[in-house]
């Protein structure tokens, strides 16, 4: 008990209320932070779900299987006039560039081939059945480890690739997706050529 010239006062029912509020307070935080870690883990789960969605050919894009369950493989190696290359070196041209992002983004040691030389079979170099089917394995397993890395939780998307400049595997990825569904579209156009 305290006393002043106003009379006397207990401390005990001030002590109590001030421990029930750092109690309520360190209650309430617990529970925001706790819902701020779910809505974050909603928030990656719904990013990764559309990046894969993406890279699988969904939404307005034409899926990489459909295609090529579509393309008879004796044209892979047929020209278009006025193209310079063939449906397989476009294939081909889409394996190694989506090797290269994978690569990229999981293997600091990873040396990109030359640009843009690197990144197509030689004008000379012709397609062929087999060839047609070794590029699409090939394609099929990329993708599907890229879309791995995508869906493993442990993965950051947003954190920078150490080895690279500003890249990270949600960029990486997106890349991906861009870029196989712009040559999806061109092999389309050259299926239809091809076909008529």
């Amino acid at each position: 008990m305290t006393c002043n010239q106003y009379g006397c006062r207990s401390w005990q029912p001030l002590l109590r209320a001030d421990i029930f509020l750092n109690d309520l307070l360190i209650s309430v935080y617990e529970q925001a932070r706790d819902i701020a870690i779910m809505v974050q883990k909603q928030t990656d789960a719904s990013l990764r779900k559309h990046v894969l969605y993406l890279l699988r050919g969904g939404g307005a894009h034409l899926s990489f299987d459909d295609f090529v369950g579509s393309f008879p493989a004796d044209l892979c190696n047929r020209q278009i006039e006025g193209l310079p290359y063939t449906p397989w070196q476009v294939l081909e041209h889409m394996r190694i560039a989506q090797w290269d992002i994978l690569e990229f983004s999981r293997d600091s040691n990873h040396v990109s081939p030359e640009f843009p030389k690197g990144y197509w079979p030689r004008p000379d170099e012709l397609g062929t059945p087999a060839l047609w089917q070794e590029t699409i394995d090939g394609f099929r397993n990329d993708l599907q480890q890229m879309e791995a890395l995508v869906e493993n939780e442990s993965t950051d998307l947003y954190a920078g690739i150490p080895h690279g400049d500003g890249q990270t595997i949600l960029r990486e990825a997106l890349l991906i997706a861009d870029h196989n569904a712009y040559h999806l579209g061109v092999l389309s156009t050259m299926a239809r050529i091809l076909k008529s």
